[in-house]
């Protein structure tokens, strides 16, 4: 069993998952090109507004599958190829995607599940989550498009604290550094990642989507001012306002 990523939908929300039973759902190469796939496709769907992305069972990604390491670590082309290919790939495809994307973060949040966390929009924990990155215990550094991603999200400090103390942190020490969006008990988790995506869901696709680039765009150091004012005379626009003015929902 090399784990798998499952995507499910409820209307307008996806649902993606992470599954590796037994392992705390760590992310094996074969789920890390699934990443890929499956975001590549939610980009280029039109059926979706939110997804919400959650590890199986009591824990959201626990780091890589460490079993199966040696068959290719040692290699520096095969491990090149394995960060800057199949892990970069799968985080790519998250950054890339025009959907928002809500993190629905149970149980350990560690290396490769903090750099999935990273490549949220919103994150949303439990209590007793716990995330870190104490890849220094097993004598290798984050890879520098990893490291970028994370240390954007959780702040330099944060990272330099997982990576040169081997630090875990708990989700109130993460909420009090700006990487989490909210904190609830545990048992409340997915009940409000889930209202979390029904709000997003509820308003304008396109306002959402143009921001997710408009973000992007920004954090890459990228002008924006060329295509930022397209969307003038699109429908959506047309009706946000109308509905305002005409003191009613808007149907987007």
């Amino acid at each position: 069993m090399t784990g798998r990523i499952t995507l499910t939908s409820e209307g307008a929300i996806a649902r993606v998952t992470l599954s590796h039973p037994g392992k705390l759902n760590a992310m094996s190469r074969a789920m890390w090109r699934e990443m890929k796939t499956v975001f590549d496709g939610i980009h280029l769907s039109s059926d979706y507004r939110c997804v919400v992305l959650a590890g199986e069972g009591d824990a959201f990604c626990a780091g890589g599958d460490i079993s199966e390491y040696p068959d290719f670590r040692f290699d520096e082309n095969a491990l090149r190829q394995f960060h800057e290919g199949e892990v970069w790939g799968g985080l790519k495809a998250m950054l890339d995607c025009d959907i928002p994307i809500v993190a629905q973060i149970s149980g350990a949040c560690i290396g490769a599940g903090l750099e999935i966390a990273s490549c949220c929009d919103l994150r949303i924990a439990g209590e007793g989550a716990k995330f870190g990155a104490p890849i220094a215990k097993l004598g290798f550094p984050m890879a520098p498009r990893e490291a970028e991603v994370v240390a954007r999200a959780a702040g330099d400090v944060t990272v330099r604290e997982m990576l040169f103390e081997a630090a875990v942190l708990t989700a109130a020490e993460m909420k009090s550094r700006g990487f989490l969006t909210r904190v609830t008990p545990d048992a409340g988790v997915a009940a409000e990642a889930a209202a979390s995506a029904a709000r997003i869901a509820e308003l304008s696709p396109q306002a959402a989507r143009l921001n997710k680039r408009t973000l992007r765009s920004v954090s890459a150091g990228a002008g924006t001012l060329a295509q930022a004012y397209r969307y003038a005379n699109s429908a959506e626009h047309r009706e946000g306002i109308a509905a305002f003015l005409e003191k009613r929902p808007a149907r987007f």
